[in-house]
């Protein structure tokens, strides 16, 4: 083993703390995106239904609220799903190469793509969206259809996602560092944080120690 692998397993344990914790706020996170899908298909279940029997009993029974509500629904289950999707590696990815490397090669892959192309990435709509965002705050922007709804909280939404998604980025940084380090596990396990631990000596089980009992016996003399 090389001295800088000694050096990380050295370092990593306390981040990979870290990235558990990163990674079981994500996961309440995500869990709480799939409330909003019920939500956002009962609305758009109803937004349907209504057109449709409204138009037959000739009552407007749908509104520029229930259709933008729909989509803001919608727009928040990409946004704040996009780090739970990264963690539980649901993204889409061409594995022509990929599915055929090594855990530790597909780590460095990993690592490589979060560092130079996630995280810029995320930095660079951060900063672009910034200014938009503040000026529909400040304004309270609104929708331009009779009865829509407020526009400037689901702008804000873009900012607070990146954010979350450059968060799950060090997680994932952490726990590809620590594959490559020797630490861990499969980078494509649905959480790798959770399956990385130090290491621990592996205790007797009581079938084995029942298939010794003169080891056992003479251990206890000594």
């Amino acid at each position: 083993m090389q001295n800088w692998q000694r050096w990380l397993q050295r370092q990593l344990p306390p981040w990979l703390r870290l990235a558990r914790q990163i990674d079981r706020w994500n996961f309440r996170l995500g869990q709480a995106m799939g409330w909003l899908v019920v939500a956002m298909l009962a609305i758009g279940s109803w937004n349907v239904i209504g057109r449709y029997l409204g138009r037959a009993i000739g009552q407007n029974l749908t509104s520029n609220t229930s259709i933008e509500l729909q989509w803001y629904l919608f727009s928040g289950v990409f946004l704040l799903g996009a780090a739970y999707t990264m963690q539980r590696n649901g993204h889409v990815r061409v594995d022509v190469f990929y599915k055929n490397w090594s855990p530790r090669t597909q780590a460095i892959a990993n690592l490589v793509g979060t560092v130079l192309f996630l995280m810029p990435f995320s930095a660079l709509v951060l900063m672009a969206s910034w200014q938009w965002t503040a000026n529909a705050w400040m304004v309270q922007e609104l929708s331009p259809d009779p009865g829509g709804l407020p526009r400037y909280p689901i702008k804000g939404l873009i900012l607070i996602s990146f954010v979350v998604l450059m968060i799950q980025g060090v997680s994932e940084i952490i726990k590809n560092l620590a594959i490559i380090a020797g630490l861990g596990a499969d980078p494509s396990s649905q959480s790798i944080a959770h399956s990385i631990a130090p290491h621990q000596p592996s205790q007797p089980s009581a079938s084995q120690a029942s298939e010794n009992p003169s080891e056992n016996s003479s251990e206890g003399d000594r």
